[in-house]
Order: C-alpha cells, then sequence, then structure tokens
C-alpha cells in the first residue's frame, strides 16, 4: 500500500505544489518513459488517497493545461514580462536577469536561482495546486489596457510565494511550455494507474500486488491486464475534458468509465487523419479484400460542426479552437440544411471557398482571406460552401462505432443539400486503378487535391479520434509524381535576404516537433516557392515573435549558412512539399530515428501554404519524418 505517512500535507488538506514541483524534476532527469509512468502514477497516487479533491489540479497542472482545449484559454506569457515580474520579486536588475537567461538559456532556471540567493524576513505561505491553479488561470484570462500590469503583479505575487523548485516550473507553467519530456499520453497513462492501483478505487489488486508495484515493468503489466490505460486513452480521444473525466474516475471503477464518458455535442474531438498513400496501387494492396469508397479531397478548412440538444450550433476547428463566429453564415444555414427530427449531432466536414456565380470551388488561399474572429455575415465577402462527408453523433447516440457505411446513409438521410452552401462530399464505389484515376483527374479538374479512400463495412470501418489511421487514405496527384505527402513544419528562424530580397528575410529555417523531447529540430532552410508580396508579409508577421536567441528545445546545425539571422518564437506552422527526403549530417530532424548521428532534411523545398488551423505542437512530428522516408526507401526499391 501506498505509505501517506511520508507526505508534507495530511489527508483532506490541500495539497502543496511542492509535490508536484519534486516530481517534475525528477522526471526532468529521467529518460525511461516506464521511470517517468512510475514518477507520475506514485505522485497522483498520493493525492487521490489523501486530498481526491485536488486530483483534477494536478492533472491539468501535469499537462500544462488550464481547462479544456476549446474554451481558448492559454498562458504563453511573454518572457519580457516575466523577467520584469522576476526582477521585482527578487529586487534585481532587469539585465542582470537578462544576463543570466543569457547563459543558461532556461528563465525557470534563471527565477530559481535568483530566488535561492534572496533573504526573506517572513515565510511564505505555502502555494498549494488549487491556488496555483486559480491563479495562472486569472492571469490568462486578464484583458484589456492594463493587462500587462495586471500580469505582472500576479505573477510578482506567485514568485514571491513559490519556494526552491517550484520557482522554476511556476515559470515555465507561465511561458506555456514545461519541456521536461512530459507528454500527455504518458500522463493519460500515468492517471490510469494511479486510479486503479488506489484505495478509493472501486476494484483493488490485494496487498501483496501493490507493494510490488515499484518495479516499472510490473506496473506495466499489471495495468495491462486491468486495460486501465487503454480505456482512459479511449475515453479521452471521444471526449478531451478532465472536467468530465477525472469525477467519474474518482467515483466509479475505471472499465465503467465509457458508460459514463463519451462524445458530447459541444465538446471537440480530434479528428480521424488519413495516410498518405504512393499511389492507387498501395490503395488496392492495402483495401485488397475490403469494400471502399472514394471521396473527394476538398482544399479548405476541417470543421466540425455540434448542435446542441438547446439548439446552439458551433463550429470547431481540427485543433479544437471556437470558429462560430468566424462562419456567422454557417451558422445561419443549418435550419435549412437539418429536417425536423433532429435535435442534436456532431458532424465532421470541410469548410470551401466557393464562387456561386461560376459553381467553381476556390483555391485554400482565398478562404484564408476571411475574418478570423467576429465576422458579420452582411460583410462577408469570400463564400463558403460546407462539404459534409462523416457524421459521429445524433440526437444522443455516438456513432464512431458503427460502419462508415451506416454513418453515410444516416448523414444523407438526416440532412438536406443547398446548392452552392451545403453538399455531401463527392463519392465514388470504386475497385479497379482505372476507376480510382478516373476519379482522381475528375477531382484534379474540380479544383480538389485528390481522393480520400474509406473502408466501407465492419471493424475496419469505424471512426477513431485523435488518430491517423490506415482505414482512411489519401490520394493527391502528386503523389504520383513527387514526395508522398507535403508536411506541417514550424519556422523558427530566417536568413536576411540579398539581392532583390533586400530589406525582408530570404529564407526561414524550418523545424519539425519531436513529441517525446518537446524539441522543434531543424529540417531544411526554404526560400522557394515564396513570391515577393509574401516575403513582405511573412517580414511584417514575422515581427512580433522575434527573439534575442534560440530556444533551448531548438535542434539545429550551427554551421555557416545554416544559422539564421533572426531566431522566432515557434508560433506559425506552414505547409511544406518537397522532392524527396534525405539523411543528413547537418539537420537535426528524427536524428537517432533512422540514422544514429544523422538527421532527416528535405530536397528543394517549397512553401504550399501557411496553416492558420494549426498549432506547433500539430507539426509533423519526427516520427512521422521518420516513417515518411522509410516508406520512400521501400517504395523505391
Amino acid at each position: 500500500m501506498l505509505d501517506t505517512g511520508k507526505l508534507s500535507w495530511k489527508p483532506g488538506q490541500p495539497v502543496p505544489y511542492s509535490h508536484l514541483a519534486t516530481m517534475f524534476e525528477k522526471v526532468e532527469k529521467e529518460s525511461k518513459r516506464l521511470e517517468i509512468i512510475s514518477l507520475v502514477t506514485d505522485c497522483l497516487r498520493s493525492v487521490i488517497e489523501t486530498t481526491p479533491e485536488d486530483l483534477l489540479f494536478c492533472v491539468y497542472l501535469c499537462v500544462n493545461k488550464l481547462a479544456p482545449a476549446h474554451e481558448g484559454v492559454e498562458l504563453g506569457i511573454g518572457d519580457m514580462i516575466l523577467k520584469k515580474a522576476l526582477a521585482e520579486a527578487t529586487g534585481r536588475q532587469v539585465k542582470d536577469i537578462q544576463s543570466d537567461y543569457d547563459k543558461v538559456g532556461d528563465l525557470g532556471t534563471v527565477a530559481m536561482k535568483s530566488r535561492s540567493t534572496q533573504r526573506v524576513m517572513f515565510a511564505a505561505k505555502s502555494l498549494t495546486v488549487q491556488t496555483l491553479h486559480k491563479s495562472l488561470l486569472q492571469i490568462a484570462k486578464m484583458t484589456g489596457k492594463d493587462s500587462g500590469t495586471l500580469k505582472k503583479d500576479k505573477i510578482k505575487s506567485l514568485l514571491v510565494a513559490a519556494k526552491g523548485i517550484e520557482t522554476q516550473f511556476i515559470v515555465r507553467h507561465l511561458q506555456g511550455k514545461m519541456r521536461i519530456g512530459l507528454a500527455e499520453q504518458t500522463v493519460l497513462v500515468a492517471l490510469a494507474h494511479s486510479i486503479a492501483l488506489s484505495v478509493p478505487q472501486g476494484t483493488k489488486p490485494n496487498k501483496q500486488i501493490l507493494e510490488k508495484v515499484s518495479c516499472p515493468c510490473f506496473l506495466n503489466q499489471l495495468i495491462d491486464s486491468l486495460q486501465a490505460a487503454e480505456t482512459l486513452r479511449e475515453v479521452y480521444s471521444q471526449l478531451p475534458c478532465y472536467d468530465k473525466i477525472v469525477p467519474v474516475l474518482l467515483k466509479e471503477p475505471i472499465n465503467n468509465l465509457p458508460l459514463n464518458c463519451y462524445l458530447q455535442p459541444g465538446i471537440p474531438v480530434h479528428p480521424m487523419l488519413a495516410h498518405p498513400t504512393k499511389g492507387v496501387s498501395e490503395v488496392l494492396d492495402r483495401f485488397a479484400d475490403q469494400t471502399f469508397t472514394c471521396e473527394y479531397k476538398y482544399d479548405g478548412e476541417r470543421g466540425q460542426i455540434h448542435m446542441t440538444p438547446d439548439g446552439t450550433v458551433r463550429i470547431f476547428s481540427r485543433n479544437s479552437e471556437d470558429n462560430t463566429s468566424k462562419y456567422p453564415d454557417l451558422i445561419a444555414l443549418m435550419p435549412k440544411v437539418i429536417k425536423e427530427q433532429t435535435k442534436s449531432f456532431i458532424l465532421d466536414a470541410e469548410v470551401v471557398a466557393y464562387d456561386r456565380e461560376t459553381k467553381k470551388i476556390l483555391p485554400f488561399q482565398v478562404l484564408s482571406t476571411r475574418k478570423r474572429k467576429d465576422a458579420n455575415e452582411d460583410t462577408i465577402t469570400v463564400q463558403v460552401c460546407l462539404f459534409a462527408f462523416d457524421i459521429l453523433y445524433y440526437n444522443g447516440d455516438p456513432l464512431i462505432k458503427r460502419s462508415f457505411h451506416e454513418r453515410r446513409e444516416l448523414l444523407k438521410s438526416t440532412f438536406t443539400e443547398v446548392e452552392g452552401s451545403f453538399a455531401f462530399a463527392k463519392s465514388r464505389d470504386a475497385s479497379d486503378t482505372e476507376e480510382i484515376l478516373a476519379f482522381l483527374n475528375d477531382a484534379v479538374a474540380d479544383s480538389c487535391e485528390g481522393l480520400m479512400v474509406k473502408t466501407l463495412f465492419g471493424d475496419s470501418s469505424t471512426y477513431e479520434p485523435a488518430q491517423r489511421s490506415h482505414k482512411w487514405l489519401k490520394v493527391k496527384k502528386d503523389y504520383i509524381d513527387g514526395m508522398t505527402d507535403s508536411l506541417d513544419l514550424v519556422p523558427i528562424g530566417a536568413f536576411f535576404g540579398k539581392g532583390k530580397r533586400t530589406g525582408v528575410y530570404g529564407a526561414f529555417l524550418l523545424a519539425c516537433y519531436n513529441e517525446e523531447t518537446e524539441d522543434f529540430e531543424a529540417i531544411c532552410k526554404i526560400g522557394t516557392g515564396i513570391s515577393d508580396t509574401q516575403l513582405k508579409e511573412f517580414y511584417d508577421a514575422f515581427e512580433p515573435i522575434i527573439i534575442s536567441e534560440p530556444k533551448s528545445y531548438y535542434q539545429y546545425d550551427d554551421s555557416p549558412g545554416l544559422l539564421p539571422n533572426v531566431w522566432f518564437e515557434p508560433k506559425i506552422v506552414w505547409e511544406v512539399a518537397a522532392a524527396d527526403l534525405s539523411i543528413s549530417p547537418k539537420h537535426k530532424a528524427a536524428i537517432g530515428l533512422v540514422d544514429e548521428s544523422r538527421g532527416i532534411a528535405l530536397r528543394f523545398p517549397r512553401l504550399v501554404r501557411v496553416r492558420d488551423d494549426k498549432g506547433p505542437e500539430q507539426a509533423t512530428s519526427s516520427t512521422q519524418v521518420a516513417a515518411m522516408y522509410r516508406n520512400q526507401a521501400v517504395i523505391g526499391q
């Protein structure tokens, strides 16, 4: 059994933040995933068995979030505000803090060292996880002309109250980046383990087993048998809201969780994604014994449409951002397309710019010119059409476990098309190369990117939220002659332009995202496919996110020619195409995944478009880059 007698608080008392901070420090020094899971599990078990009402706050702080993603509450406080708050909290000068930061590269470490050398007359009251979460939430929601000062003062009070290692991680919470190698999926596994092993849990392993779980390998085997981690992961993919899940975990056995927590209109799920293919032959190989359908792959913005039983309609982006105010015309359209018996639903669709006079789909670049927030329906100049291709929930019933054939039939029987405004994705059931190629050519002629190919029947056709699944394959016209897929990359630096590009940036250093280490790894230098107009626009757009030095979590080569003149915060995502991928002694993308000491680089990269619908952590991952390289190597044999 867990020995709660050694904890620094008594059962029923608020959990001190030092409990989490100590765990964070250990996790940062650990590289083995099972050991990290064990550390987080022990930390959360202590909370469950003493002060379970604080578990929700602990989970949010572990994943460095304050609220569900769709509520749009984020921190990401700028370094200058943090430096000023730290200066006032410690009596130091901002220039001295900057000097230390230049040497160390981590403002959290600078803050901890600054506080450790400071003498205080009276010890501050210990920070609790609940107090810290509440304070961070207040800071994130501060707006208005005086919000900068208000934030600084609130941050100062937190830093004054912090002790030892707490200071380091409070600063990182405020920056929005913990950088300790604690991924959300790891926290989910640890949360499942802690619930299954804790005393309040409904069904408990016996005492003899609990005494053995200090061994991570045994812990993993034990929890696998209980299927706790898999259950929680699947539930969270359908209902990504800790506010809903954690209270149920504390009251019910974990195997009852799916009965209480599932898809819910108003709470967006991360969409199912397709695997890229090299061409039609790969589709036929993968779906050799299955019935499948082909759909147009529209060049627009993914939209998840929710209607709750009270009739409220909301639209969410692929990264759960609330886009309702961006598309008032679609909100007004909904009553015209739903049939009378419809009370609630979740649709998966694509929002596409559309010319209603010529009845033509317009490029994504046209859609991107629409106002992003608080649009007025009367002043909209870019019209859109919503192409619906799936229904995930209908009148109280989650549908993701049903076959795609069933879901598609329900979709078409429940909604009515309105020409130029609402339509079902154009589809064709095909079975041979000629049919697919003919439909692919039709799609390209109709200004689409290519095709989505989906299985129709059985378990192989269910909807998998937040998964890139082989149940869906995408075939683009570009695949047949070029690289398997485009990549979504983050500009982390830029190079001053020369010649006709003098006065703007001539090229940019792009990076993929390593989900395990939380690093951005350089993959290429790009200057092709960017017009003179775009160069000027990018020069202005990047100005607010210029930083004085690279982040400690940027992995790059400092050779002449590859070292940028200017560094950026990781905020923007670009879609980039290339001829192929190659092993690189210079670039760091996916280093160690394909070659022990060398990374992967893009050859002849060119900009396709800016991805306003993606955040930097949703960029192409190092694992995906490695998989694309291996797939390319197999195809070339």
